[in-house]
């Protein structure tokens, strides 16, 4: 049999079928939900708003995404300037830095891994902050330490180490002021151990992590009504 070689023409009004499919246009690739960049922090609001910090590369490292971030700090306000701002587990220090932008008396960043807290202390000096501390220790051990009140707690624990209940009971022991706020983040499965007087004001999830704003009161007073959303 003679196979015919000639290849072949089509023209503009051909329907033959080309012998191949045509080759799809590749997918574009998807912005990670959260920072700029690899390997960078975006500010969002305040003093030092769109400044852009390095963030070291550590596995297990989880920055708050920037949507979360604008929606935790929308729902703090005005209320957030003046805050004594206890940052706990602060890994690439997103929360607390970024109260620090938007008029926080001071902060006070606990981190355990001795280069995150080493990143910390150079993103404090290169936005030229004086007015916060970077503490690399442990965050049980350093809440057994003798407690300064604070109005503003972010509580963001390594997943699926059961480390959120016993922080929170830790932390009304005298780390928290009579109205202090606390933003608790964990994985969307867990449904967090808090104390009976921390109301729940917000929550919000993304991915596989919710968090959830919390408002305190004495204990003792009546449980104000509010609406969570």
């Amino acid at each position: 049999m003679t196979v015919d070689k000639t290849p072949a023409t089509i023209g503009p009004h051909d329907s033959t079928p080309l012998p191949f499919p045509p080759i799809a246009p590749l997918p574009r690739p998807r912005r990670r939900d959260g920072n700029r960049g690899r390997g960078q922090l975006r500010i969002i609001g305040g003093e030092y708003r769109r400044r852009l910090l390095p963030v070291i590369d550590l596995p297990g490292l989880r920055p708050t995404p920037d949507r979360v971030r604008e929606t935790l700090f929308n729902w703090l306000g005005p209320g957030l300037a003046g805050a004594r701002v206890l940052d706990l587990f602060a890994g690439t220090g997103a929360l607390g830095l970024e109260a620090l932008s938007r008029g926080a008396h001071d902060a006070t960043l606990v981190e355990l891994d001795a280069r995150a807290s080493r990143a910390l202390e150079d993103n404090l000096a290169t936005l030229g902050i004086t007015h916060a501390r970077v503490v690399n220790a442990d965050v049980m051990r350093f809440l057994d330490a003798e407690p300064t009140p604070h109005s503003l707690v972010f509580l963001d624990p390594p997943f699926r180490q059961d480390l959120a209940a016993a922080c929170c009971a830790v932390l009304e022991g005298g780390w928290l002021s009579d109205d202090a706020s606390i933003y608790l983040e964990t994985e969307s499965t867990l449904a967090p151990e808090v104390p009976a007087n921390w109301i729940l004001h917000r929550e919000v999830r993304a991915g596989d992590s919710t968090g959830r704003l919390y408002r305190r009161r004495p204990t003792g007073e009546d449980s104000p009504t509010e609406d969570a959303c």
